[in-house]
């Protein structure tokens, strides 16, 4: 059976996209994203919970985000899940999963009717 890895969010960014340009000239921006999900609870009081993201774009896309999004920008996300691991300072094993966006929609009203590239 084949297997399915897809995600789609709504949210907004926790800060700005940090754009890195490696080797080759390819882009990568990262950025945390938060989606809030509202609920009321068994007293019908509403209560809300934030679930955080690490968000991971590569090459246009990415800097396409460190161009036109910022802190508070609210979008809708699809991508796919990725957990890597690595060695932090003290030689302990970490692990990281990230989310690698393959496309997002800005849905914040915009002041202007275009965007120039």
């Amino acid at each position: 059976m084949r297997g399915l890895n897809k995600v789609t969010l709504i949210g907004n960014l926790g800060k700005d996209p940090e754009l890195q340009q490696l080797e080759g000239n390819i882009s990568v921006a990262k950025f945390s994203l938060a989606t809030t999900e509202t609920y009321k609870d068994d007293k019908g009081q509403p209560q809300s919970t934030t679930e955080w993201h690490n968000i991971v774009l590569w090459r246009g896309l990415a800097d396409l985000a460190h161009k036109y999004l910022q802190k508070g920008s609210s979008i809708y996300l699809e991508g796919k899940l990725k957990t890597r691991q690595f060695d932090d300072k003290e030689g302990k094993t970490r692990y990281v999963t990230e989310i690698i966006a393959d496309q997002f929609i800005m849905l914040d009203k915009r002041t202007d009717n275009h965007i120039d590239e």
